[in-house]
């Protein structure tokens, strides 16, 4: 069996993971919203016409951070639609997506869905088709306590309270051709910059995510990043990054390296916001919002243009698909030193985590169980790791780790865990060493395992087997004077809580 070699120390952080690392993003695009997460004819649907079977899928996420309402719906948005009475509200064709929008789930529906998750709102404007006016309007219309015409507006449509959201994105891909209304870069730096300065006039307390390349492979990628920042470096808070990453005619080694592209482009966004804040000469540190990344792949059912909840990337994920999603979140969490907000992208029926038909059920595809497990136990501080083991070149990848890793320092709770992607295509063995923890006399380590594995890496959730693909655990107890060796199944991924405690 081959070896591999994790070593790492509780004195040695990458950094402290924020709490809204773990969030996902609806967006009005195919069946997320209608016959997603809302559907009123629904026999699950509650008063509000929300699905209760997908929102308790939701809710067990534990998620920190849900963004609305795009994505590229948001780039034709006009906000004013989607609140007030629902008979007054236009249907109208959305161009983004080439969907018939009815505006009976707007902006207020989404914040009271949204609190029923748990989760916070995150808010991107339109800065394609509109811009400044109807950004600060909104703002005031969302965070103003009353006394001036946009409150007194949601206050008259049964929103006596301000609904308080803290964060926004200016904007979304206005680098894309594919955007309407896209932007050349420094143009987009200009608007992002002033718009952020008025609404902060209406609500000094709001944080702005700035717009940052859409991807990595576009010809203006990174100089828009720079030439955005150059503008609006004070302004923001956060840049933003979206990866999505498709099999295409790759292999399965291949494809299982594919997230290595992802972690270039971080290292390469943080060094752009790095050369703008030394050539500004800022003391401020530029964060990352990584609010949108997934697997893309080719849909299960065919769209239907200018229809009302017609799926689009509705895809069942494979237990190869699902080994990539859980290399690219662990990507991100090793970046959490930079990185603060993320949002997994979609989170129903569009290259989704959760899966539904109309009418029908709802069920998990595979993709949700790293994010669950992530959201559920990586809280506290990135340790940094020295490993060795098993390498293999793939295509134009060289040296890639057979096993692919994150550990987690959970120091209130003095648990250590470990995140693990098994690449390879046969058992691993696993030996794992942190200084600092686990050491002494008449002490034992408690581990709990818990394993996503199918032998079948076409394997998927489906209607008529919706828990082909679903975790095990077990547990198990060593020594601490014991090597701690654990067992990775081919082509897995792994978690592993370790806590050391006493013995009686």
């Amino acid at each position: 069996m081959k070896q591999h070699h994790l070593h790492t120390s509780i004195h040695f952080v990458t950094g402290s993971i924020a709490p809204r690392l773990f969030g996902s993003f609806v967006e009005h695009m195919g069946s997320v919203i209608y016959n997603g997460i809302y559907e009123p004819d629904h026999p699950q649907a509650d008063e509000k016409g929300f699905r209760k079977d997908v929102l308790a899928l939701i809710q067990d996420l534990k998620l920190s951070v849900i963004r609305y309402p795009g994505g590229n719906f948001s780039s034709g948005y006009n906000w004013e639609d989607t609140v007030g009475p629902k008979k007054e509200r236009p249907v109208l064709k959305e161009l983004a997506w080439e969907g018939i929008e009815t505006n009976q789930f707007g902006l207020n529906e989404f914040l009271e869905w949204v609190k029923l998750t748990g989760a916070e709102p995150i808010i991107t404007i339109n800065l394609g088709t509109r811009g400044i006016d109807a950004a600060r309007n909104l703002v005031e219309y969302c965070n103003g306590s009353g006394g001036t015409y946009w409150s007194d507006l949601r206050r008259s449509h049964g929103y006596g309270e301000p609904h308080g959201i803290k964060l926004w994105c200016l904007g979304n891909e206005l680098d894309g051709e594919w955007q309407i209304a896209a932007k050349r870069a420094r143009d987009y730096g200009a608007l992002a910059r002033e718009a952020a300065k008025v609404m902060r006039k209406v609500d000094p307390s709001i944080q702005l995510v700035t717009v940052g390349s859409s991807a990595r492979h576009l010809d203006s990628y990174p100089e828009w990043d720079r030439k955005v920042l150059d503008e609006s470096y004070e302004q923001a808070d956060y840049i933003s990054l979206h990866n999505y990453i498709n099999k295409k005619s790759d292999n399965t080694p291949t494809y299982l390296a594919r997230p290595i592209e992802m972690e270039k482009q971080i290292c390469e966004i943080i060094a752009a916001c790095d050369y703008v804040q030394g050539a500004k000469r800022s003391q401020k540190t530029m964060y990352l919002a990584f609010d949108e990344w997934n697997v893309h792949k080719e849909p299960d059912i065919p769209y239907e243009k200018w229809q009302i909840g017609s799926p689009f990337d509705w895809c069942q994920y494979t237990m190869e698909d699902t080994l990539v999603f859980a290399s690219m979140m662990l990507t991100i969490l090793r970046h959490a030193d930079r990185i603060k907000i993320g949002c997994q992208s979609l989170l129903v029926n569009t290259i989704p985590l959760i899966l539904s038909l109309k009418e029908g059920p709802a069920w998990r595809n595979a993709t949700y169980y790293p994010l669950l497990h992530a959201s559920l136990y990586a809280k506290g501080e990135v340790l940094q790791q020295q490993s060795s083991g098993p390498l293999y070149t793939a295509g134009d990848f060289t040296d890639v780790p057979g096993v692919d890793s994150a550990t987690v320092l959970d120091e209130e709770g003095g648990v250590i865990t470990l995140f693990s992607v098994n690449r390879l295509s046969e058992d691993v063995s696993l030996k794992f060493i942190c200084d600092g923890m686990f050491q002494g006399e008449k002490k034992e380590i408690q581990v709990e395992h818990i394993q996503l594995y199918h032998k079948d890496l076409m394997a998927r959730n489906t209607i008529d087997a919706p828990e082909t693909l679903t975790p095990v655990s077990c547990s198990f107890t060593k020594a601490s004077d014991e090597d701690l060796s654990m067992t990775l199944r081919p082509y897995s991924w792994n978690v592993f809580r370790m806590k050391q405690e006493n013995k009686e």
